[in-house]
């Protein structure tokens, strides 16, 4: 029954508790020029509990972002610089043994806190990415025999180089798949770097104010949860999945040759969470399949396995998700 499910009321809600994100967006939009991409896909990622591989060329503000979005929201902030000899120690921490007192103590490492940029995470060997993939999941630490919970929220931003860079580990497809999205960024349109240069020649960007506390953002990831989803939607999103793993039963027999594996049902969580933070961003109460559309690529993008078939023809997940979303039904 419909009835029972009152709309209104949830819209009511959802748009006084998303108030916020157009203050947030104010205050990030005064230091990052254009990017409205990568900036609404962080607060996805935040509002939804999620973390975000970001890929793209050095110099697009990719630690500026995440930089800019910790001082607007009263977080703490923490960059870790991912190269060839970083250990799993220097990331979450270790134990220094204390001469004076004949014990051990406990050293935090950079990943306590609310915003951990992993700059070039592809630069490190696979123990330390799994440490931090680690904590990323569980969200809690251990160090010797001590567990820790993380803060919340606790929002990773991951930064990989486009992989045909050499010196660099690619992450194995089942530590990507822990990431909810995945995000390209590319050059800035020519009059947005007009603004960028102009800016920096002229010594800097406005100050960023912080406009929202870290409650305001656990009590918004909570109504998150309460933005409403039909049946349909549901269906609509289970349609995309399982069109990446059996495309011949949804009419797409030419792309059975060009994926080697399809998404995982985190898959499908992220993709109604990443929809549902969509709809919430843009101060709606129920998801649409527009939302859905809107997040797709970057939730699939690095859940679908390609071929060597597909590579020869130089086909991208991409276009294979373009494929699907135009094949499948829209309810």
């Amino acid at each position: 029954m419909e009835d029972t499910i009152d709309i209104r009321a949830i819209s009511e809600k959802i748009e006084k508790e998303s108030a916020f994100i157009d203050l947030l967006t104010f205050e990030m939009n005064k230091v990052i020029v254009g990017q409205k991409h990568m900036v609404e896909r962080l607060l996805i990622g935040l509002l939804g509990k999620g973390h975000i591989l970001l890929e793209g060329v050095p110099g697009l503000a990719k630690t500026l972002a995440i930089n800019t979005l910790s001082k607007a929201v009263q977080g703490s902030f923490s960059r870790i610089q991912f190269t060839p000899d970083l250990l799993p120690a220097d990331v979450v921490g270790t134990l220094i043994y204390n001469m004076k007192e004949n014990d051990f103590s406990i050293k935090k490492g950079p990943i306590f806190a609310n915003f951990v940029l992993a700059d070039e995470i592809n630069r490190a060997p696979a123990k330390v990415q799994s440490a931090l993939l680690e904590a990323m999941q569980e969200k809690q630490v251990t160090i010797g025999d001590e567990t820790f919970i993380l803060d919340k929220p606790f929002l990773v931003m991951a930064t990989q180089n486009p992989v045909e860079q050499e010196g660099t580990y690619p992450l194995p497809e089942a530590q990507v798949d822990r990431f909810m999205l995945k995000t390209v960024i590319d050059y800035p349109k020519m009059d947005e770097e007009q603004l960028i240069m102009r800016a920096n020649l002229n010594g800097g960007f406005d100050r960023v104010n912080p406009v929202v506390s870290v409650d305001q953002i656990i009590k918004a990831q909570e109504a998150v949860k309460e933005v409403y989803m039909d049946e349909k939607i549901e269906k609509y999103i289970l349609d995309i999945i399982f069109a990446t793993r059996y495309p011949e039963k949804y009419k797409l027999e030419e792309l059975k040759p060009l994926i080697s594996f399809g998404a995982s049902p985190r898959g499908s969580i992220n993709l109604g969470n990443a929809a549902r933070c969509y709809a919430f961003i843009k101060r709606r109460g129920y998801v649409i399949p527009e939302d859905v559309r809107a997040v797709v690529h970057d939730v699939l993008r690095h859940r679908i396995g390609i071929t060597y078939e597909a590579e020869a023809e130089n086909i991208t997940s991409e276009e294979i998700i373009n494929k699907i979303v135009n094949e499948i039904e829209v309810p």
